[in-house]
């Protein structure tokens, strides 16, 4: 009798469902519902980057194409580098050098994440959590900023600070961020204002989920409930973008009688908002001033200054046209390219911090080179979209409908080149990969070929 010891192992096949990690859904999962607390979201994710690295390490890298197909695992690093290269060419002509490598540098620790997260959904089992979990994620982040349009508390940041307070003493937001806090901030709290983009961007994966269990009403209620926290939460870059979303989920599952039906309960409820919410009265009155005021001044009011800000991202530009100032360089340029130099700006003392702009960011901070590589990463990505075959289109929809929305070019954005949103952004794009590219799934493979 042969000893089971000795057996060689049998070679890999290419064609063999991508398995992945059976704990990566739960790892991007828990890196997730973390962004909360950004210092133990940091944590999760560099820990799961050095388990995904120490797995394949130990593991001589075989296998790999049972955690991935080989055209998700190009799809991911070249989505990576798209992103990262910029930067790091960015680096050597950078405004400070040295922390511009410092950051190119550890900016790294994303690739291996991105692999584990891309291998989170290469299974049926794995979509399924991953997937699901997010949906759950921003339901529960949904009815958490309800609770406090109505009792005016968020139940899980209340939780969250008083965690903090136990632990370090000290609570999670200052009396000065409190002071400067004028719209909901639910569980991200009044000095994390980003909840009505979070949800924004990944409200794909609840209307989603939504719509497959319970059908066009399900559909609907979620929409419902998530628009009132965007509206309540919202920059106005967050209303564009979950109109996307609703615009491009629901004409398929409701059909456009149906969903002009729903744009027409959204403008009655924002009239609605308009009128009992100071805040998004303000920012309803702000942006009718466009129209309002004669000139440019009106529109730069609209825009809470941003024409200032995009002006000077076109000076840096022109000023520095191969690769730009410097990832995250954007304030230190700013007084040098300050279209009016001296003004009171609209959004308060100091240098705007970034572009808020993706195309104008990416040109002023990395350049024509790093332009050109987004829109090779964006080439790349609509390539396999384009070629795919129609389940995988499928499976992939709502981690591509929010990958998209989240980098839609005609609206403002946040820097896609900080922590936070750097981070989602990538995430998005590893979840995209995986899931459109993941090769056939279990079921698949037991099916005789022809």
């Amino acid at each position: 009798m042969t000893n089971s010891a000795t057996l060689p192992t049998p070679p890999l096949n290419a064609d063999a469902p991508a398995a992945g990690w059976r704990w990566a859904p739960h790892w991007v999962l828990a890196f997730v519902a973390l962004w909360p607390a950004p210092g133990y979201a940091e944590a999760v994710m560099v820990l799961g980057s050095l388990a995904a690295i120490v797995h394949l390490l130990v593991g001589r890298f075989r296998g790999g194409m049972r955690l991935l197909s080989h055209q998700a695992w190009a799809l991911t690093s070249v989505l990576f580098c798209a992103y990262w290269l910029p930067q790091m060419v960015s680096s050597f002509d950078a405004l400070d050098h040295g922390r511009a490598f410092r950051e190119s540098l550890v900016d790294l620790r994303y690739l291996p994440f991105l692999w584990l997260a891309a291998s989170a959904v290469a299974s049926a089992r794995g979509r399924r959590i991953t997937f699901g979990g997010l949906a759950a994620i921003v339901l529960v982040w949904t009815l958490d900023a309800l609770v406090q349009v109505l009792a005016g508390t968020s139940p899980l940041f209340w939780g969250i600070d008083a965690i903090k307070q136990a632990i370090s003493g000290r609570p999670m937001c200052s009396v000065e961020q409190l002071a400067l806090s004028d719209r909901l901030g639910g569980v991200l709290g009044p000095c994390n204002l980003k909840l009505g983009v979070v949800l924004a961007s990944l409200s794909p994966f609840a209307l989603y989920f939504a719509g497959r269990r319970f059908g066009s009403g399900g559909w609907i209620l979620a929409a419902l409930l998530i628009g009132i926290v965007v509206l309540f939460a919202g920059s106005r870059a967050s209303w564009i973008t979950f109109a996307l979303v609703l615009a491009l989920s629901g004409w398929s599952l409701l059909g456009w009688k149906k969903l002009l039906g729903v744009f027409a309960a959204g403008a009655v409820a924002l009239a609605v908002l308009s009128w009992f919410s100071p805040q998004v009265q303000q920012r309803v009155a702000r942006t009718a001033q466009a129209w309002s005021v004669e000139g440019g001044e009106g529109v730069d009011t609209a825009l809470s200054g941003r024409t200032r800000i995009w002006g000077a991202a076109v000076c840096m530009a022109r000023e520095h046209p191969v690769n730009g100032v410097g990832a995250r360089g954007f304030r230190r340029a700013f007084p040098a390219c300050d279209p009016r130099p001296g003004e009171p700006a609209a959004w308060g003392e100091g240098p705007a911090f970034h572009a808020h702009q993706i195309v104008l960011e990416v040109l002023s901070e990395t350049g024509l080179f790093g332009l050109l590589l987004w829109l090779a990463g964006a080439a790349m990505a609509w390539r396999a979209w384009r070629f795919a075959s129609r389940d995988s289109r499928e499976r992939a929809r709502p981690a591509m409908l929010a990958l998209a929305v989240t980098v839609f070019p005609f609206n403002t954005h946040l820097a896609f080149y900080s922590t936070f949103w750097g981070g989602l952004t990538l995430l998005l794009a590893a979840l995209y990969a995986g899931s459109l590219l993941a090769g056939r799934d279990a079921t698949d493979a037991a099916r005789p070929r022809a």
